[in-house]
């Protein structure tokens, strides 16, 4: 059988150490890779993808609210993601399933609970904490999400530098592509998104770094 790998994606080094002894305890034959930001998780991906399990950080280096999930999810369709994360409020967890995550792991759950929800994963399950509950989101706010996990992961890069202020020009520099392309890139995103404007994409955008996909959905 192929060994499992398994990527640690937190930016703090002691919670990926501590992290990586829980694994290794109850999983020892284990390759588990490490990366504190979202670019150093792309290129261990890039490099070989190859994975069964991403274990990753809502809050790191170069992402927003739920924008890491949602590149990674585009990005790598085919490999499970489990979202390990301080904020465990419902409405948190709730979304991050919604975008497709295989479960919620808060930094707060014991190392048995830890092996059970990694091996419903890697099994093909879906793990949550006890207690919790999915709820009755409403329609739009369900829209809304299904309209976002549309987006390429080059569209994703686009509306998060969109909300950093940056204009087409710029953004092209950023990533080596034509100011054409850029602008497909934009247009495709209102289209996706259903707004008319660069303005709403951005107000989108804010409102997605700060994981409040429902205030946007209400806007």
């Amino acid at each position: 059988m192929a060994q499992t790998r398994i990527i640690i994606a937190d930016d703090h080094p002691l919670f990926r150490a501590a992290l990586r002894q829980t694994i290794e305890t109850h999983f020892g034959d284990a390759q588990i890779d490490e990366a504190g930001d979202i670019e150093s998780l792309t290129s261990l991906l890039d490099k070989d993808r190859d994975c069964d399990l991403v274990l990753l950080d809502l809050a790191m280096p170069g992402v927003r609210g739920f924008s890491g999930l949602l590149l990674v999810r585009a990005q790598y369709p085919d490999i499970p993601i489990m979202i390990v994360s301080a904020s465990d409020d419902q409405q948190t967890m709730s979304r991050s399933i919604d975008l497709g995550a295989s479960g919620f792991l808060p930094k707060s759950t014991n190392a048995d609970a830890i092996q059970s929800s990694m091996k419903t994963v890697l099994d093909g399950g879906i793990w949550v904490p006890d207690g919790f509950t999915f709820d009755d989101a409403q329609a739009e706010i369900a829209e809304y999400t299904k309209r976002l996990s549309t987006l390429t992961p080059q569209q994703v890069r686009v509306l998060m530098m969109l909300s950093d202020g940056l204009m087409n020009k710029q953004i092209a520099y950023e990533l080596s592509v034509s100011e054409a392309t850029v602008k497909a890139h934009v247009s495709a995103i209102l289209q996706k998104l259903n707004v008319d404007s660069r303005t709403q994409a951005v107000i989108v955008a804010s409102k997605l770094e700060q994981g409040q996909i429902e205030a946007v959905a209400g806007a």
